[in-house]
């Protein structure tokens, strides 16, 4: 008798070790392919964090352009280099107030 509910329990274990081995091909299979996926397509959140994130696209670049506009003026209407430096280093410290300034955010 114990050898018969023995053989039935190897059975049982058997059958279930079998089972747990589909589910962990079936689960290993379903990793691969969110691995590939999640490769191919873009991700969802391109915003970038940090003080230009608040910005929109546009705000960004208007910001950049008129500061090069402004270093190129710089260069090119001043003529002591002492002066030049100055000036382009004042810029770049009164800069962020600017932005703040002129479109009207705080935080």
């Amino acid at each position: 008798m114990s050898k018969e509910r023995a053989r039935r329990r190897e059975a049982r274990e058997a059958q279930l070790e079998r089972e747990r081995a589909v589910r962990r091909r079936r689960v290993a299979r379903r990793e691969r392919r969110r691995a590939v996926v999640r490769r191919l397509l873009p991700r969802r959140s391109r915003r970038s964090s940090g003080r230009l994130a608040r910005h929109t696209r546009g705000e960004r670049a208007a910001i950049v352009g008129l500061t090069g506009v402004a270093v190129v003026s710089i260069w090119s209407f001043v003529d002591d280099l002492a002066l030049r430096v100055v000036l382009v280093v004042l810029l770049l410290l009164v800069l962020p107030a600017a932005v703040v300034i002129a479109l009207g955010r705080r935080s």
